[in-house]
């Protein structure tokens, strides 16, 4: 220590200095050209025991803790309950006008208590979800920039090449289950948002935690920076990621082969990950090439596919018939597009036992170019051949309508207002109750409002969208209109297969989780014209989601926790994350 001191000008001739306390460290000589170590104290107790979130309790510290753990002082006198403490927070944060105001403070109390965090999250999951995820979290991406006050994932970019198994060590928690990735170029419907993409994995995490119960140290949200080709952003003096084009190619196939290398050396065979927002091209390609070799999870392409079907299976109880008399029309032929429409015509061959390509003759699709049919197959992306279907050429959405004739109709094109009026009711003219799936975010891209789908079918159609919409008054009635919500599916999906040890995501289990949230719809939901569960429920959801995932890995001979336990959903329920307080001593 004294030779570190030495180089310190004038350190020896002063002996306390900073009021009065000696500087040991020389920290009141560094200059930016002096360097000095961060020291820290290892042992959350007093002053560090308030700023630690994994255990900081706030006003909830008892007499007893108090004085064990030196908060003396540090804390006014009242000793509080988590209840009291939820009942101000949430108060508190109806008093913010503005969505975004609330994310932040959302997000502040993450970083500062994260038990109650969860707690109010949990609590209060219908009020809160479309702030801590759709529609708020798209803002929060497009300004995440400014917002941004503490990392709260991991941020790795070209800069990180061939250290990226050195970047994952430097992440405290060890014992890693769920990692959310994305790239940033396919934020919701927003585009490419480059590195403040985070907002989506941090969002993604908290629910898992919330409405799944996978505990928060188990979940890593990781940003992959490769650069944007947002020209604002890369403008944009706010802008914290690489100020560069994207990397395409073998750069970016590098870099993301060696992540998730690092990722299974670190984590091991069993650790979940999860693709978020990636391009299309992108999208498929490291699903395909992944899911043999790891244990990964697309929540666009799989699990919109899985809610979606879970939505359309429950309809049927409604409007009558199989899935195979059923036709259906996509608008949007991209990863959730076709996502969706190869899940349904897997439960369509299952139940038929037909050929898969038999049961996709029921879908079609529109893309940008209008509907894909066998004559336009040279043209056509990989991942849209198998939809190219024998029939004349159509342009627009509407004449594809009028065409086709379908009984279902799905939008996933991430464009707003292309559900017109007239294409409504051309729905309605030829159905007598037709089913429409808004399902592009945040809001303002979703293909029609709940208000323009129930009005212009006369108060028949049986709706649900991505994001949400308030309840519709037509003619007396009240409508409520479900939301097909990823978070209906993809909690109780990595719960399952967290519980389960899978090492590998098989396509049964989507559609064995599909059926189990299809199960948890009752007359009471359907009578309000509801085809999802209310979401105050999520977690009896995702413990029986959890449950059904976790029997199919077993089944499949995927699972590597043994002996299989003999109640899956109280097995579910008994590993959930529990966000009340613990008594410390």
């Amino acid at each position: 220590m004294a030779s570190a001191l030495k180089s310190v000008p004038e350190v020896e001739s002063k002996s306390t200095v900073g009021g009065g306390v000696e500087d040991f460290y020389s920290e009141d000589y560094a200059t930016e050209e002096l360097t000095v170590t961060p020291w820290t104290v290892s042992v959350a107790s007093g002053y560090s025991l308030l700023r630690d979130p994994h255990h900081n309790k706030g006003l909830a510290f008892n007499e007893k803790e108090r004085d064990a753990h030196y908060l003396r002082g540090l804390l006014p006198p009242v000793c509080s309950t988590q209840e009291l403490q939820e009942k101000k927070m949430m108060h508190n944060l109806r008093q913010y006008q503005v969505p975004l105001q609330r994310y932040v403070a959302m997000m502040d109390l993450q970083e500062r208590n994260e038990r109650l965090f969860y707690k109010l999250l949990v609590d209060n999951v219908e009020e809160l979800l479309p702030i801590v995820y759709t529609p708020t979290v798209g803002e929060a991406c497009q300004k995440y920039g400014s917002i941004f006050r503490r990392p709260q994932g991991l941020f790795i970019s070209l800069r990180e090449k061939g250290k990226i198994l050195e970047v994952l060590k430097n992440w405290p928690e060890k014992s890693v289950q769920v990692i959310v990735v994305t790239d940033g170029e396919r934020i919701l419907g927003l585009g490419d948002l480059g590195c403040q993409g985070m907002g989506i994995p941090v969002g993604k995490l908290a629910l898992y935690t919330a409405l799944g119960g996978v505990r928060p140290s188990a979940c890593l949200p990781v940003t992959i920076d490769v650069g944007t080709n947002n020209e604002e952003l890369l403008n944009n003096e706010f802008y914290i990621g690489l100020r560069q084009r994207r990397a395409t190619g073998q750069e970016y196939d590098e870099l993301l082969d060696e992540f998730m290398t690092a990722v299974k050396q670190n984590y091991g065979e069993k650790v979940l990950i999860q693709f978020e927002d990636f391009a299309n091209h992108n999208a498929f390609e490291l699903l395909a090439k992944y899911r043999t070799t790891h244990l990964v999870f697309n929540d666009d392409i799989q699990g919109t596919a899985s809610v979606v079907l879970a939505g359309i299976v429950a309809a049927l109880q409604v409007i009558g018939g199989t899935l195979a008399e059923h036709t259906f029309l996509f608008l949007g032929a991209g990863e959730a597009g076709t996502g969706i429409a190869e899940l349904i015509a897997l439960e369509m061959s299952k139940q038929t036992k037909a050929p898969l390509e038999e049961s996709r003759k029921r879908i079609w699709l529109v893309d940008s170019k209008g509907l894909i049919v066998s004559s336009r197959k040279e043209s056509l992306q990989h991942f849209k051949k198998p939809w190219a279907h024998e029939h004349e050429p159509v342009k627009g959405l509407l004449d594809a309508v009028k065409s086709v004739k379908p009984t279902i109709l799905i939008g996933s094109s991430g464009v707003g207002k292309t559900f017109t009026k007239e294409v409504v009711e051309a729905m309605a003219s030829f159905n007598k109750r037709p089913v429409i799936l808004a399902l592009s975010n945040p809001t303002s891209q979703s293909e029609c409002t709940a208000e323009e789908a129930y009005t212009w079918s006369e108060g028949r159609a049986i709706f649900a969208s991505g994001s949400p919409f308030d309840p519709v008054v037509y003619k007396g009635k009240t409508f409520v209109p479900g939301q097909a919500n990823n978070a209906y599916i993809f909690p109780g999906f990595g719960l399952g297969l967290v519980i389960s040890g899978a090492i590998r995501v098989h396509d049964d289990m989507l559609l064995t989780a599909a059926e189990a949230l299809a199960k948890q719809v009752n007359q009471e939901n359907f009578d309000k014209g509801l085809i999802y569960p209310p979401f105050s429920n999520i977690r009896k959801i995702s413990a029986h989601i959890a449950a059904s995932v976790a029997a199919k890995a077993y089944d499949l001979g995927l699972a590597s926790r043994l002996p299989r336990p003999a109640d899956l959903v109280k097995h579910a329920e008994s590993c959930m994350y529990s966000p009340t307080y613990r008594s410390y001593r």
